[in-house]
């Protein structure tokens, strides 16, 4: 009984005491803390990159690497701090000549930022390579052209006027050879949907895989009159131009053509029929038989081709 008495007396502190404890525990965890921190280790850590290159003239093609994981051996306080993050410095790159260098092994970076690191010495970069896409720097005008094909009527309506686009151009700042990639005019896609009056949109303008590129502007409105229409069928005498004086041929003397054109517009559309006409150009053709659409000539700025037959052309 007496030894437990004795054992129980050891852990019988009052409050006071056990502030005292917890005090020599801290003060001695700090003191360990201070000598541990105050010892050289070695650690990975991940820093800021940035590639210091003329920026007027060059222009990356696809987004450049923007962090580089380096082996570094420091005081314990110092490494504590990059490790969270804190006062990390930006480790930089030149590049002389951006558009002739592809990659860079990591392996031979080491001498370059060793004099960045404020203090600490680099052991090994973890990167095997970075790799690097730049371009010359680049810009060119495109037309816009608006597709209509996911836009449909109501039945008995129509588009009664020309497609306004506006601004009916942009401007695209990238590289060069991705720009010389890019047809001289992009389409702007509309979204789908049913109307029956009056059109007007606000587009954004896509470019697919344009990530590298600056659009200006980056959207343009489409718009256009919808009313009633008429889809109206008539035929066309067709004219032949640089026919062969050599060789016979025979061809058909009109076309069936069906236009659609608004119903406000219907009688002076029939009386401009006279006017149009298909004009089949045979210029650089030889024997054989050709099957040619003509173009059509005359026709008011309302209609609308709905459609146009194709010729049958024999030379003999």
């Amino acid at each position: 009984m007496n030894l437990i008495k004795v054992f129980v007396n050891l852990f019988q502190f009052n409050r006071t005491n056990w502030k005292a404890v917890v005090l020599c525990f801290l003060a001695a965890t700090v003191f360990w803390l201070f000598n541990a921190f105050n010892k050289s280790y070695a650690t990975s850590v991940r820093f800021p990159l940035r590639f210091d290159y003329n920026q007027d003239r060059y222009v990356p093609i696809e987004s450049l690497p923007h962090d580089i994981y380096v082996n570094v051996s420091g005081n314990g306080w110092d490494l504590f701090r990059k490790s969270l993050g804190f006062r990390l410095p930006e480790l930089v790159i030149p590049l002389d000549r951006p558009t002739e260098v592809k990659k860079i092994v990591g392996s031979t970076l080491a001498p370059l930022l060793s004099n960045q690191l404020n203090g600490l010495q680099i052991n090994y970069i973890l990167n095997d390579t970075l790799r690097i896409r730049l371009d010359d720097k680049d810009s060119h005008t495109f037309k816009l052209k608006p597709d209509l094909t996911k836009v449909s009527f109501r039945k008995g309506f129509g588009r009664i006027s020309p497609v306004v686009i506006f601004p009916d151009s942009v401007i695209l700042e990238g590289p060069k050879s991705l720009l010389h990639t890019i047809a001289d005019s992009i389409v702007i896609q509309l979204t789908a949907r049913v109307v029956d009056e009056s059109f007007h949109e606000e587009v954004e303008i896509v470019i697919p895989n344009s990530e590298a590129l600056r659009r200006n502007p980056p959207v343009t409105s489409v718009s256009f009159e919808v009313g009633p229409v008429e889809v109206v069928e008539t035929k066309i005498l067709v004219r032949v131009t640089n026919m062969p004086v050599s060789v016979k041929s025979t061809y058909i003397d009109s076309v069936n053509l069906t236009v659609q054109i608004p119903k406000a517009q219907s009688n002076d559309f029939h009386l401009s029929q006279s006017t149009i006409s298909a004009l089949l150009d045979m210029k650089n053709k030889s024997k054989g038989t050709y099957s040619i659409y003509p173009q059509i000539i005359g026709l008011p700025e309302y209609a609308e081709i709905i459609s146009l037959d194709s010729l049958i052309v024999r030379f003999y």
